[in-house]
């Protein structure tokens, strides 16, 4: 699996913040009610990024033998692709709550500043979990094989396949 690109991410996080912005903005303007931002967003999400952070840590003391007993690989593949999922699920959460806050700011006052300030308390708490993805991804890449010349920045988790076809 090719590893998550930081670009590819802000890309993801900015088309979501443009598209969620016009269609909040839209509503806002018809008349509609603005969407409740609730606090137990921002620390629902920082928890995941730490879940993930602390995932990608353990599979990085296992590849570098630090552990006591061995990882099966089967859950550090399933860490790579939780990570993965982190990054871009971190970016859309991003431009959602970024995009929540821009169509309060522009009338800033009473309930609305508390708003901006979850929308962006939230926001950063949606970085924080890209930058976990990130991390546990960075993480979990398999050091290089000296005798193969594969390197690993191709494939993250996956060990490098042989010459052979086994």
């Amino acid at each position: 699996m090719k590893p998550a690109r930081v670009t590819s991410a802000v890309l993801c996080a900015l088309a979501t913040a443009a598209v969620a912005w016009f269609v909040l903005d839209l509503w806002t303007r018809q008349g509609g009610r603005v969407l409740p931002l609730p606090w137990f967003a921002a620390v629902a999400i920082g928890l995941v990024a730490v879940v993930v952070a602390v995932l990608g840590w353990e599979v990085r003391r296992s590849v570098r033998g630090q552990r006591s007993a061995p990882l099966d690989p089967l859950f550090a593949a399933r860490v790579v692709v939780l990570a993965k999922a982190a990054v871009f699920g971190g970016a859309v959460l991003a431009g959602w709550y970024a995009a929540q806050g821009l169509v309060v700011l522009f009338n800033v006052s009473g309930l609305r500043r508390e708003r901006l300030l979850v929308a962006g308390v939230t926001a950063l708490a949606a970085v924080a979990l890209s930058v976990a993805g990130f991390l546990a991804q960075r993480w979990c890449r398999l050091p290089d094989d000296d005798d193969t010349g594969v390197a690993g920045d191709e494939d993250v988790g996956v060990p490098p396949q042989r010459a052979g076809g086994d």
